[in-house]
C-alpha cells in the first residue's frame, strides 16, 4: 500500500507539472516608437522580430514614425505622456530638450533597479562602457535611458561616388573638398544637365558627415544634440557653432556647388528618387552609406557603373567624419510606462530582447539554422543571402529581407561580427580610416543640468532651432547671402538667447 500511495503521488505530481506547462502563459505586450528610414522602410514580416518574440513570449508593437518627424513627436509624448504614450521609445536619448523632461518626471531612470537590466548590464562591463555610460547621467545622478552600445565605432558611411569616371578622366580619388570640388565640375561639364551630387533622405545626412571637418556640428543632426552649438575638442567646451566662422566657410562651399549647380536642390527625397538619380547618371555622387551601393548599382543599366566609397575628405580642421560614440541613441521608457503593474516585466523583456547575447547575434545575423551556420568560428549565410553579394549587399540585403543590423532596433554591435556582412572593400576602407588617426570624433556627453537649467535649455533651443533651421536653407540655397545678411543673421540669434544658451551649457559642462 505504501509503494502504491508513493507511486500514485508522482504521478499526481507528473500530471499536474504537465498541465501546469501546457498552460502557456499570454505573451506580454510591448508598444514601441520606432524611426522609420526611407531607406530602410519597416517591414511585420522581419524575421528578427518574430523569432525573439516566439523566443521571449512578447508581442512587440512597433509603430514606424518617420524620422525626420521621430524627434519632434518624441518630445511631444514625453510632455503629454497621453494616451497615445507607446511603453518604450528606440533610438532616442536625453541629449538636448529630452534632458528637461526626464528629470521632471517624463521617463524612468533605468538606474533606480539595476537587477531588472542584467544584460545591458553585462554588456556595459564587456564592452568597457561603465564610464561613458555614467557621463550619460543627467544632474540628479540618474541614467534615463539604455544606450546603444559598441565595442568600437567604424566607418559606415561617407562620400560615394562614380570610382569608374574618376578612372575615365584620370582623377586620383579625392582628399579634400577642393578635390571634390574639380570632381563634381567635371562631371557637370561633361554632362550639362546633371545634379552631380545629390543625397540620402535629407540634406542633414550629407551635413553631418561634412560639418565635422569645417569644425563644426550643427542642424537636425547636431552631435551635442543642441542644434545650433558645436563642441571644441581641443578645449573640450561648447561654442556658438552656427554663429562662428567655421559655419561661415561650411555655407559658402555648399552655396558655391548649389549656385552652380553641382549640388541637388531636391534637399528632401525619398530613397526612390536618389536611387534613380545615381543609377541613371543625373548624379554620380552622394553622401551616404556603403550598404546602400549595390542597390544603386543594381539599378544601373549604364555599363560598367562602379560607385565606391572614400576615406572622409579633409576640410579646413582636418579629415573628419560624422562624430561618433560607444554609447549612442537608445531605449527610453516613458513614464507612463511605469503605471503598468507588470512594468519590471517590460522592462525585463526589453532588456532580454534586446542586450541579450543570444538576441544581439539575432538582430546582427539572423537566425541560426535559417539566415546562416557556423563553421567553426567562422559565419557562412545561406545560399539566398550569397546571391545578394553583387546586387545590394550581403549588409542590406539582410536589413530589408530580415531586419538585421537596423539602427533603429539593434542596439548591441560587435565590430567583428557586423564585417562578416560587408566585403573585402569595406574592410580596407575602413583600415585607411583607422590610419588616418581621429576621423570619427567622439560625441560630448550631455551636461549635467539640474530639472531648472534642463527646462531653461529647452526653452532656449526650441526658438533658437526654428530661427537657424529657415536661415540654413536660406544660405544654402543663396536667397540669403552669407555675407550681406550675416548681420541680420546673428541679430536675430543672439535676439533668442544663442549666448545665453552656449554659458548655459559650458556652466555645466562634465569635462570642466
Amino acid at each position: 500500500m505504501k509503494k502504491f500511495l508513493v507511486l500514485l503521488l508522482a504521478a499526481v505530481m507528473l500530471l499536474s507539472v504537465c498541465s501546469f506547462s501546457a498552460i502557456a502563459e499570454d505573451p506580454i505586450k510591448i508598444s514601441i516608437y520606432y524611426s522609420d528610414n526611407s531607406t530602410l522602410p519597416y517591414k511585420e514580416t522581419w524575421r528578427t522580430i518574430s523569432y525573439l518574440e516566439e523566443k521571449y513570449n512578447v508581442d512587440l508593437v512597433f509603430e514606424p514614425i518617420p524620422m525626420t518627424d521621430y524627434g519632434t513627436k518624441v518630445t511631444n509624448v514625453l510632455q503629454s505622456q497621453g494616451d497615445d504614450t507607446p511603453d518604450v521609445i528606440l533610438g532616442t536619448s536625453t541629449n538636448g530638450g529630452n534632458a528637461a523632461l526626464a528629470l521632471n518626471g517624463g521617463a524612468y531612470a533605468i538606474n533606480t533597479n539595476p537587477d531588472w537590466t542584467p544584460n545591458f548590464n553585462a554588456r556595459v562591463e564587456e564592452f568597457g562602457l561603465t564610464e561613458a555610460v555614467n557621463m550619460l547621467k543627467l544632474g540628479d545622478g540618474n541614467l534615463y535611458y539604455m544606450p546603444q552600445l559598441f565595442d568600437k565605432p567604424f566607418y559606415d558611411g561617407g562620400l560615394i561616388l562614380r570610382q569608374d569616371y574618376l578612372e575615365k578622366k584620370g582623377f586620383d580619388a579625392p582628399k579634400t573638398f577642393d578635390d571634390l570640388y574639380v570632381i563634381l565640375k567635371a562631371y557637370k561639364e561633361d554632362y550639362p544637365d546633371s545634379i552631380p551630387l545629390t543625397s540620402i533622405v535629407n540634406i542633414y545626412v550629407l551635413q553631418r558627415m561634412t560639418m565635422p571637418a569645417f569644425g563644426i556640428s550643427v542642424g537636425r543632426s547636431t552631435s551635442t544634440g543642441t542644434r545650433v552649438l558645436s563642441w571644441d575638442y581641443e578645449n573640450q567646451k561648447y561654442f556658438a557653432g552656427a554663429l562662428s566662422d567655421n559655419y561661415k566657410e561650411y555655407i559658402r562651399f555648399f552655396s558655391k556647388l548649389y549656385k552652380e549647380g553641382l549640388l541637388d536642390p531636391e534637399f528632401k527625397q525619398d530613397d526612390a528618387a536618389a536611387t534613380r538619380k545615381l543609377a541613371t547618371g543625373l548624379s554620380m555622387a552622394v553622401y551616404g552609406y556603403y550598404d546602400q551601393i549595390g542597390g544603386w548599382e543594381g539599378a544601373s543599366e549604364i555599363e560598367g557603373l562602379d560607385l565606391n566609397m572614400y576615406p572622409s575628405l579633409a576640410g579646413p580642421c582636418g579629415a573628419h567624419h560624422q562624430p561618433k560614440s560607444s554609447v549612442g541613441n537608445g531605449i527610453l521608457f516613458p513614464a507612463k510606462t511605469m503605471q503598468r503593474p507588470d512594468f519590471e516585466q517590460v522592462v525585463r523583456k526589453i532588456d532580454e530582447v534586446f542586450f541579450s547575447e543570444d538576441a544581439a547575434k539575432v538582430w546582427c545575423l539572423g537566425v541560426e539554422g535559417e539566415t546562416y551556420t557556423m563553421d567553426g568560428d567562422k559565419v557562412v549565410f545561406n545560399d539566398d543571402i550569397m546571391s545578394h553579394e553583387n546586387q545590394e549587399g550581403i549588409y542590406k540585403y539582410m536589413q530589408n529581407a530580415f531586419g538585421c543590423g537596423c539602427d533603429g532596433t539593434q542596439v548591441v554591435w560587435y565590430n567583428a561580427r557586423e564585417m562578416t556582412k560587408y566585403d573585402e572593400n569595406y574592410s580596407r576602407i575602413n583600415a585607411e580610416v583607422a590610419a588616418m588617426g581621429d576621423v570619427i570624433q567622439y560625441v560630448p556627453a550631455t551636461p549635467a543640468f539640474d530639472d531648472e537649467a534642463a527646462e531653461e535649455a529647452s526653452l532656449l533651443q526650441t526658438a533658437l532651432a526654428d530661427a537657424f533651421f529657415v536661415w540654413d536653407d536660406a544660405f544654402m540655397r543663396g536667397t540669403k547671402d552669407i555675407d550681406a545678411d550675416w548681420a541680420e543673421y546673428e541679430a536675430e540669434l543672439k535676439d533668442k538667447g544663442i549666448d545665453e544658451f552656449v554659458d548655459l551649457y559650458n556652466q555645466y559642462n562634465k569635462y570642466q
